[in-house]
């Protein structure tokens, strides 16, 4: 019996999620906006942050994607693969711009509240959050000199800079919307597991003992599970972020709209 593809495997779990997800947006929309709740990805502005936040993504994951890949950190299986633009397949690019659209499909059917909430110790939590990030970003150049945890330091040394960025950005905001972010991550990150455990169980690729610790949750290696955690916050953060952005700016712009002549009332 010859095994699956990693074009089946598109097939069998993405392009199904993406119907889904689209199928399921307008039944999310009228509910929501029946109950007089605000959806997160509501209006086109949306949806062109989520285009800046996938070639981000694809920039930013590319060397390193075929950096582990040519470290032989893991492998695909004879015949899974259709073609090799550098040392990943040309599926491993279309998945790295699907996820992205995924986690922000299923984002957009949650609410968010019409008001940001004032944050409280906006500077401490930044100083906090971006402490963590950094100590993440440390532990995984450490695990990067053993082989046994090579993949689990790369991921965690790879993931570092961008989770500093958003959290001394915005990390007061994010935790106010924790609910929102949980939720919002939790979600895809359940369903990308789940896949990429059969993926593995059928040998479409073949993760290196000689890279990965061994730990396995269900079956799944820890690193893999540890990856979709990371990414899917990146995607589901940025979102967030971005959604504060635009409604501050607009806040702004509605003030400066009411007083006379644009000038700062204090003033």
């Amino acid at each position: 019996m010859t095994a699956p593809t990693y074009l089946q495997f598109h097939l069998a779990f993405l392009v199904p999620a993406l119907m889904f997800m689209m199928a399921t947006a307008f039944v999310s929309r009228n509910r929501l906006r029946n109950a007089g709740l605000w959806r997160l990805g509501a209006g086109r502005t949306y949806w062109v942050g989520v285009a800046i936040i996938t070639v981000v993504a694809l920039v930013y994951t590319t060397p390193w994607d075929n950096y582990l890949i040519a470290r032989g950190v893991w492998s695909y299986g004879a015949g899974s693969t259709l073609a090799t633009l550098g040392y990943a397949p040309v599926e491993e690019y279309v998945f790295i711009v699907v996820q992205p659209w995924l986690t922000a499909l299923w984002l957009s059917h949650l609410s968010l509240p019409r008001r940001w909430a004032t944050p409280v110790r906006p500077l401490g939590t930044r100083v906090v959050a971006t402490a963590l990030a950094v100590t993440v970003g440390i532990a995984g150049w450490l695990m990067l000199g053993t082989d046994a945890t090579f993949y689990l330091g790369a991921i965690l040394a790879w993931a570092a800079p961008v989770l500093a960025l958003q959290w001394a950005v915005g990390a007061p905001q994010l935790w106010a919307q924790r609910r929102l972010v949980v939720l919002g991550a939790l979600v895809p990150t359940a369903y990308f597991c789940v896949a990429d455990r059969i993926a593995i169980e059928y040998g479409i690729w073949v993760l290196s003992a000689r890279y990965t610790t061994g730990l396995t949750v269900a079956g799944l290696p820890i690193e893999e599970a540890t990856f979709f955690v990371v990414t899917n916050l990146f995607v589901v953060q940025g979102l967030v972020l971005y959604r504060w952005v635009l409604d501050r700016r607009a806040t702004d712009e509605e003030a400066d709209r009411q007083t006379p002549g644009g000038a700062d009332p204090n003033t």
